[in-house]
């Protein structure tokens, strides 16, 4: 893995052909002083629609696992997946169970669902820790259709495990919004900005508030602990995001 500490946007943002929205979670700032590892964790929108030449930058960008946050039937990949490259399905809308899509169905697709599904589902959050603390060396992505809701869920809890700093973490979600706006156009699809927009305005609050609302009083290992993940595990996914920094 690569090691060198990247801060910038521009530095973080990984072109990969057929996908809108990846970035490296390394160069973000710690408490402890240390930035995450380039290379260790990638966050993206949907591989399946990845080309040849979007497998080979990915494959060149280190990532030798796969960590899929869609349902198995979401899965509907143009091309296969690399023969030295695993797949590991941690589909979070499945662990979430019927009960919580008749709670808080209403709030996904906004930052607002992020405090409420981490409450309801800790056992899905267990197995996102032990998914990656298990996977094999080399880089790890993942990613959703989006790669903004479950990937959004998912890197704020890797990374507020790391210590990332807070506001960092808000400012690396907000990033997806630009990149992913531009494929409701081309799929046909009407633009999920003015619901989302209207649900923030609703709760009286931005996506900014709500992210700070999750994180605040979020101590990850000891959440993790409680929903089941293994200390050892818990302390592998944190080193992987801290390898060599």
């Amino acid at each position: 893995m690569r090691t060198d500490a990247l801060s910038t946007t521009e530095d973080r943002t990984l072109v990969w052909d057929g996908c809108l929205n990846v970035r490296d979670l390394g160069g973000l700032p710690t408490a402890s002083g240390r930035p995450t590892t380039r290379g260790a964790i990638v966050r993206a929108d949907n591989l399946d629609r990845l080309t040849r030449e979007g497998w080979d930058a990915l494959l060149d960008h280190g990532v030798r696992t796969v960590v899929d946050l869609r349902n198995a039937e979401e899965y509907k990949p143009l091309l296969p997946l690399p023969e030295d490259v695993e797949l590991i399905r941690v589909p979070l809308d499945e662990l979430a169970g019927p009960a919580w899509w008749e709670a808080h169905g209403r709030l996904d697709g906004t930052p607002l669902a992020f405090r409420p599904y981490l409450e309801h589902c800790p056992h899905a959050a267990a197995a996102l820790i032990t998914a990656i603390a298990g996977a094999r060396p080399g880089g790890l992505v993942v990613h959703c259709g989006a790669g903004r809701d479950r990937t959004g869920l998912a890197a704020l809890l890797l990374l507020a495990l790391a210590g990332v700093d807070r506001a960092a973490i808000a400012e690396d979600y907000l990033l997806s919004g630009p990149n992913v706006r531009p494929l409701y156009g081309m799929l046909g699809l009407p633009d999920p900005y003015r619901r989302i927009d209207a649900a923030l305005a609703e709760a009286g609050t931005t996506a900014e508030a709500a992210l700070a609302a999750t994180l605040e009083g979020l101590d990850p290992a000891g959440y993790l602990l409680a929903a089941g993940a293994t200390p050892a595990r818990i302390a592998a996914v944190r080193d992987r995001l801290l390898a060599g920094a």
